[in-house]
């Protein structure tokens, strides 16, 4: 007989926070993607911030696809203990580097307006964050807890 290995519970604090920080990168993604410039207003963006992520090439998408829907999928695989998690934070932290990369290597015309200096740091708290839940599942794959 195999023993269950017990849950731990900041596993479901893990999870739900994480699900809930994600959730906001999917809706942030499809209104982008749906509402486009309509959305972007209703955010509080101006005409310079609009025309600066309207410039962004679209072989960026699929890093932007990975990051947000990887980090989406991976917080529903670890609520549901499935090992896939480690895979799809995995791929979450692929688009958020690449993301990263993009943003502070390659992107250097335009240049970001001044208005977006004080969002300068995010990139390097998603990619942070998206470390983080990568080995947290597979810390949790290791241990047993992931099935």
């Amino acid at each position: 007989m195999i023993e269950a290995k017990k849950v731990p519970w900041h596993l479901w604090v893990v999870g739900v926070v994480s699900l809930l920080w994600n959730s906001y990168g999917g809706y942030d993604f499809v209104m982008s993607l749906t509402q486009g410039e309509a959305y972007m207003r209703a955010a509080g963006m101006n005409d310079a911030m609009i025309a600066y992520y309207n410039a962004m090439p679209t072989w960026m998408y699929v890093p932007w696809v990975l990051g947000v829907w990887g980090a989406v999928a991976g917080s529903i695989l670890l609520l549901l203990r499935s090992r896939f998690a480690v895979h799809a934070f995995g791929l979450s932290l692929l688009g958020a580097v690449v993301s990263l990369l993009y943003g502070q290597f390659i992107d250097k015309a335009p240049p970001p307006p001044p208005e977006m200096a004080i969002m300068a740091s995010m990139p390097y708290i998603i990619v942070l964050i998206a470390a983080f839940l990568a080995w947290y599942a597979w810390t949790m794959g290791k241990k047993g807890v992931l099935r």
